[in-house]
């Protein structure tokens, strides 16, 4: 384990404890090591984020239609990997990531920010005039995120349980192309999750691997399908920074063919918690 990790390490152990092994069927112990990791990782996401964050900003103070467009998906990545701990400031969450249905008044509501307010005037009414007010909030939200994080012991449950949440995500509202119907750049929303989902199985998979392979195999294999259908609307396939196509040109075949992949894999990182003792 890296130092980082463990001090990260030392600050779980304590939640760690309060657990009772006999009721597990890991002992407590073994998931320290995985949760200091993955801290380590939402960490590394956030402050990508943070510095993304101020370019997408930066440009629509600017006034720079074009550079703002081309750089909201990219920028809802890194918060996409990391949702399962950002919901955790559910004020913040609905700041930063809320849709407009979320709203009585939807986009005339004054209470709706973030991500998707900019959207609407950056791929909708094609300007950046007049929402310099939502870009500055947006970034204070995500500088707020960012320092609440730092001290935050994660919750074990929250953590693992994440897994099928952003996989239960994707085909809620990603499949249908619902969250991004502005700017159609919800292949890059697909990815984010798809990579948090597997960083946090990546990282407990040893712990779950020798009582059932079957099923690290079987989750694997269906990673395996799902990255497999996104590679091919990449813009450039050798280049995963090049990003993805509009999803309006994703055929209704392969909306499809995600449906069943990411069903199955909610399905059963949904069990992962029980297998941990969790």
């Amino acid at each position: 384990m890296s130092p980082r990790a463990l001090f990260f390490a030392a600050s779980v152990f304590g939640l760690m404890a309060l657990q009772t092994p006999a009721q597990a069927d890991v002992d407590p112990q073994e998931l320290v090591e995985p949760i200091a990791e993955y801290k380590l990782y939402v960490l590394d996401n956030l402050d990508q984020f943070v510095s993304h964050t101020e370019k997408f900003t930066q440009a629509i103070e600017a006034g720079d239609l074009e550079r703002a467009q081309a750089l909201y998906a990219p920028t809802r990545v890194y918060y996409e990997r990391i949702e399962p701990i950002a919901e955790l400031f559910a004020d913040l969450d609905a700041s930063i990531d809320a849709r407009e249905d979320d709203y009585e008044h939807g986009v005339e509501d004054p209470d709706f920010t973030g991500f998707h307010r900019l959207e609407y005037g950056l791929f909708k009414e094609q300007t950046t005039q007049g929402f310099t007010p939502y870009a500055k909030q947006l970034m204070t939200d995500v500088n707020d995120l960012e320092a609440r994080v730092q001290d935050l012991t994660f919750p074990p449950a929250q953590v693992v349980g994440g897994a099928a949440a952003l996989m239960e995500e994707v085909a809620a509202t990603k499949v249908s192309g619902e969250e991004d119907r502005y700017s159609h750049t919800d292949l890059w929303d697909f990815q984010g999750n798809v990579d948090g989902s597997q960083k946090i199985f990546e990282l407990f998979k040893p712990l779950v691997a020798e009582q059932d392979p079957a099923f690290v195999e079987r989750v694997e294999e269906n990673f395996t399908a799902v990255e497999a259908t996104l590679a091919h609307y990449r813009r450039e396939a050798d280049n995963p920074e090049a990003g993805f196509v509009s999803y309006e040109k994703v055929s209704e075949t392969d909306r499809r063919a995600f449906v069943g992949p990411v069903t199955v894999l909610a399905e059963d990182l949904a069990t992962l918690r029980g297998k941990l003792g969790l």
